[in-house]
């Protein structure tokens, strides 16, 4: 095991880091100690995979002593991210279900650090972490450094726009719980909006477009549709959703969910065509103008709200920082111990990491939570060998199925693996009780049985007397 260094762990600085290769501008005052002389853990990134390591981290190695862990996040709180498509539909209430990363590092024995990481330099093994600055542009934390022994990047990934015109301008992402309330926010005004006026409606009021038919495009046209009408019992009698409202779902592929087997795929358009969503597979967007969309057949969609779900990518920094080697899609390549191609110090999980699915010649993990779940799992574990000084060993994928939920009552799926020992297709509400308890088992996983339980039986009695819908 490599010798612990006396770098200070946070140093604040004044200017901008040009690249990762320069040091650090002249400090302005002296750095602060380095939080100990163990061994120091950075984890970049509080999603999924980033937060469960790091509570699990801090309750095995922080708490005891063993080791410093710290986790950097530009957010302050932590959110689920395939729940994201209940935020813009008003289905969950975002700060009902929100960790925060404060409280989370005071109850598991790691530290949280708020900032966005924007260089890093390997040859001092240390972190550049970006101001952070209030929305009153006030600068709440300076640029600084953060030292560290193993390095852990888990920063997730954005939407692939693939260079479309007009997407960054009309359309939204849902890659944040910010975009995705901003999308519940704008549907619900522009359902007050229709219900008030006198005037004839335009031709794309009350029209939503998603583009990708992925998971997260079928899942939002599918909850949309349940809970646009539960909009319109809230008074708003002046709108008729199955004569008014319309929701199209456009896939470039042949078909919906084009990643998931062929059945599942027809399930699910089946359920979608059911409920009323229009279907357009084989579709190429060509641009998205300010109302509607414009298809590369000439056939133009009107639409008052245009969602953008298809693709996937790392954020475009991770493409140069540090020297380390990356694919076309931004992500970090790594070993099948989860390490990166060009420094054993930095590893990466979850969907910034390329990492090779182990029996499939040529395949990566696909970006999925459970992929996550599973490589935060196996890295408790690889980073107690590397303080041992032991060899580490490969991560092996181990697909459970998916599950595409379709609304409150209906989900569609497949569960194999060694779980169940073979494959099982399955739909409707057994589907759906073993899709909600994918998001137990990560609750689980951050709070521990009984907590969990304890919120899941408190929401439970207060949704009693709350909306059934986000109504603001």
């Amino acid at each position: 095991m490599e010798q612990h260094s006396t770098r200070a762990p946070e140093r604040a600085a004044t200017g901008a880091a040009a690249n990762d290769a320069e040091r650090l501008p002249p400090r302005q005052a002296p750095p602060p100690r380095r939080l100990s002389e163990r061994h120091q853990i950075v984890i970049v990134g509080g999603g999924a995979g980033g937060l469960e390591l790091a509570t699990r981290l801090g309750d095995t190695l922080g708490r005891k002593g063993k080791a410093d862990v710290i986790l950097i996040d530009k957010a302050r709180t932590h959110f689920w991210k395939p729940h994201l498509h209940e935020i813009a539909a008003g289905s969950m209430d975002l700060h009902v279900h929100d960790v925060s990363y404060m409280a989370q590092s005071r109850w598991h024995g790691f530290r949280y650090r708020m900032g966005e990481m924007i260089g890093l330099d390997r040859a001092r093994r240390e972190v550049i972490v970006a101001p952070y600055i209030a929305e009153t542009g006030e600068e709440v934390t300076p640029l600084r450094s953060i030292a560290y022994d193993t390095l852990i990047i888990a920063i997730g990934s954005l939407t692939n726009d693939f260079g479309t015109p007009g997407v960054k301008d009309h359309a939204i992402a849902l890659e944040t719980p910010q975009q995705a309330d901003q999308f519940n926010r704008r549907l619900v005004n522009a359902f007050i909006r229709a219900h008030a006026q006198h005037e004839e409606r335009r031709p794309e009021q009350l029209k939503v477009a998603i583009i990708g038919a992925g998971a997260t495009g079928v899942e939002l046209a599918a909850e949309l549709h349940n809970t646009t009408r539960t909009l319109v019992s809230y008074n708003l009698d002046s709108i008729d959703p199955e004569r008014d409202m319309k929701i199209v779902l456009i896939e470039a592929a042949d078909r919906i969910l084009p990643a998931l087997p062929e059945r599942l795929s027809s399930s699910a358009q089946k359920l979608l065509v059911q409920r009323g969503v229009e279907v357009r597979a084989g579709a190429r967007v060509a641009a998205v103008e300010a109302n509607g969309v414009q298809l590369a057949s000439g056939e133009f969609l009107p639409a008052e709200l245009v969602v953008w779900a298809a693709g996937v990518k790392a954020p475009e920094f991770l493409k140069e920082i540090g020297g380390l080697e990356s694919n076309r899609l931004n992500q970090l390549v790594v070993h099948p111990t989860l390490q990166t191609t060009r420094d054993e110090n930095i590893f990466a999980l979850g969907d910034c990491a390329a990492a090779p699915w182990l029996g499939k010649e040529g395949a990566l993990a696909p970006p999925r939570a459970q992929a996550a779940h599973q490589q935060a799992s196996h890295l408790v574990k690889q980073i107690n060998r590397r303080l041992a000084g032991k060899s580490l060993k490969d991560w092996h994928y181990r697909d459970f199925g998916s599950l595409v939920s379709l609304g409150e009552y209906s989900t569609v799926g497949n569960l194999m693996g060694g779980l169940i020992g073979g494959n099982i297709w399955m739909e409707g509400l057994f589907a759906r009780i073993m899709y909600l308890s994918l998001y137990q088992m990560h609750q689980v996983a951050l709070h521990g049985y009984w907590k969990t339980a304890l919120d899941t039986l408190a929401r439970l009695i207060t949704r009693r007397t709350t909306p059934r819908v986000k109504l603001h």
